[in-house]
């Protein structure tokens, strides 16, 4: 069992999540240490001596922000990456614990859901391609020192995030929290008009799944395989919008600008989750969303009310 942790990312949006459930664990922010200097994250590191690191923080956004910051997206992503792992073997620390991404994932493989033995066999889709090679990287990295060095350092890839706690800024958000602001503060029988064609398919994983599952995690995924963290579900960006809209019973015209799809499928197999942690339960679609949209709700009117 380890008992003193760090988590990197502490202050984002899993970080924030997890330190609900965990929240003696140690959580980093950029303010606390700069994990784009090398030199001060070993220091922190044999300061504090944790007994695990788990690593979570990254440059994130949604296809836009990517499609617009590749050169940003692909260089915070591999610095911080690459100084966080090192610095743990440099600062004798023995477990590691990094979250990838399925945009790591190939753009189109011969087989769905994919599985973690496709990560590499073929490259990502463009509009994720520095964010993905970026967290491919940082997959090697820590196969790479499990090898020479045989240290206990894994990783784990979850699908597309939502829920409490997302950001719901345009220039940043991810699809589910961008949908829920952009629908709701659409006037009734208004035009709502979101990217893409509404086409293409999307795992989408309760953000307090993966906290719960974090943990459990740290204690048992002791493998070089790059564990996919995904739900059941498999839904079209169309259906998840029709899902929101018949929830809230709001009349809106909903519109497709024709840009930027993304990939067509991304959807991994989970049948190595389920085998570490059969009894765990994932949490719907429809379920999720409705715990999203009540949060959003709740912080919308504290704001207002300030």
């Amino acid at each position: 069992m380890v008992e003193k942790v760090v988590v990197t990312g502490g202050s984002g949006f899993v970080g924030s999540r997890l330190k609900l459930i965990k929240p003696h664990w140690t959580y980093l922010s950029s303010k606390d240490v700069n994990l784009l200097s090398f030199y001060d994250v070993w220091d922190f590191l044999r300061e504090n001596k944790p007994d695990a690191v788990i690593h979570l923080a990254g440059r994130i956004g949604g296809i836009k922000d990517n499609a617009e910051h590749p050169a940003e997206f692909f260089h915070q992503n591999v610095m911080m990456n690459t100084n966080v792992v090192h610095a743990c073997y440099k600062a004798g620390v023995e477990r590691l614990l990094a979250s990838l991404s399925t945009c790591a994932f190939p753009d189109k493989v011969d087989n769905y859901p994919f599985t973690e033995k496709d990560i590499l066999n073929g490259p990502p889709a463009e509009t994720n391609r520095a964010y993905g090679f970026a967290k491919r990287a940082l997959h090697i990295q820590l196969q790479s020192y499990r090898k020479q060095y045989l240290l206990n350092y894994s990783s784990f890839c979850p699908s597309n995030l939502y829920g409490p706690g997302d950001c719901f800024d345009y220039k940043k958000s991810h699809f589910v929290a961008a949908m829920i602001r952009k629908i709701v503060e659409a006037p009734e029988g208004g035009d709502v008009t979101f990217w893409g064609t509404g086409k293409p398919w999307r795992q989408q994983l309760f953000v307090d799944d993966l906290c719960r599952a974090i943990p459990d995690l740290l204690e048992l995924h002791s493998t070089d395989k790059p564990l996919i963290v995904a739900p059941d579900e498999n839904l079209s960006i169309g259906e998840m919008i029709r899902t929101f809209i018949s929830m809230i019973g709001k009349e809106v015209n909903v519109k497709f600008n024709g840009k930027l799809d993304g990939q067509f499928r991304k959807d991994g197999c989970n049948g190595s989750f389920r085998a570490l942690l059969p009894d765990f339960r994932l949490t719907s679609f429809y379920e999720g969303l409705k715990k999203t949209y009540e949060w959003y709700k709740k912080e919308n009117s504290s704001n207002n009310r300030s």
